[in-house]
Formats: C-alpha cells, sequence, structure tokens
C-alpha cells in the first residue's frame, strides 16, 4: 500500500495537469529503507511527448547523486498519461528498474467517467504489475 500526504498527491496531479498534453513525470524522494516518500522532485520530460516520457540524462544523475548525499532513495516515480488510463504500458513496465518503487500514474484523460484524472499506484517487479491500494493522509 502506498501512503502519501494530501500536499504530496495535490503536487503530483497539479504538475501532469500543467505538463499535459504532455506527458509528466517526477520522483518523490524518502528516507533510505523507511518507504514513505517526502520531497517531491520534479522533473523534465526530456521527450516532451503525450505518448513517452524520459527523464533527462544529466537531471537524473544529479538526483541520484542528491538521493545519495542525503541517504534517500526514490520512493515513488510518477508520470501521466494523456490519452489512456492510468495503468503501465509495455513501455512503463519495461523501463521500471526500481523494485522497491511505487510506481504512480496520473491519467489526464477523463476515461472512466469517473472525472478529471485518475491516480493509481502499482509494484512492478521482473515485469510483473501488481495495483496497490493509495491512502491519501493530511501529514505523517
Amino acid at each position: 500500500m502506498l501512503t502519501i500526504t494530501q500536499d504530496l498527491y495535490d503536487r503530483i496531479v497539479a504538475h501532469a495537469r500543467a505538463d499535459h498534453p504532455d506527458e509528466a513525470c517526477g520522483v518523490v524522494a524518502g528516507p533510505a529503507g523507511s518507504d514513505r516518500p517526502e520531497r517531491f522532485v520534479p522533473m523534465l520530460n526530456a521527450a516532451r511527448s503525450p505518448t513517452f516520457y524520459e527523464f533527462d540524462s544529466a537531471d537524473l544523475l544529479k538526483l541520484y547523486r542528491e538521493l545519495d548525499d542525503r541517504d534517500e532513495e526514490p520512493v515513488v516515480i510518477y508520470h501521466s498519461h494523456t490519452a489512456t488510463e492510468a495503468y503501465p504500458s509495455r513501455t512503463d513496465i519495461s523501463y521500471a528498474g526500481e523494485p522497491g518503487a511505487h510506481y504512480v500514474l496520473v491519467s489526464t484523460a477523463d476515461t472512466d467517467g469517473a472525472g478529471p484524472f485518475q491516480f493509481r499506484s502499482f509494484r512492478i517487479v521482473d515485469g510483473q504489475v501488481t495495483e496497490e491500494d493509495v491512502t491519501v493522509v493530511p501529514a505523517y
């Protein structure tokens, strides 16, 4: 299960909406071994595409150096889908390289009639996708 603060939830959704029609992407870092997302790190979609996202390699290198320096890890890796449901694509699954991370997808397309976006979280390990519950809390 992913437990996330309302503030972080809102920031991820706002980033997805701001970058629409392109896919947004980013990370929420947390203390290593804690499984607690704390530090919001929006990233640039170097692909600048409505159907694909790619972290800028220089930004990604900088992020991983920061994570090491701060004894953090990527707790949440998020991106948006602009025209499809919030479910990992084959490409998303093939690029999922952090088995301990929660992969959050926000769809800015109303694909299910439930409103202007979907927010879903998944674990992706060895190509296997497992959806998990998301609990939004006021604070930790």
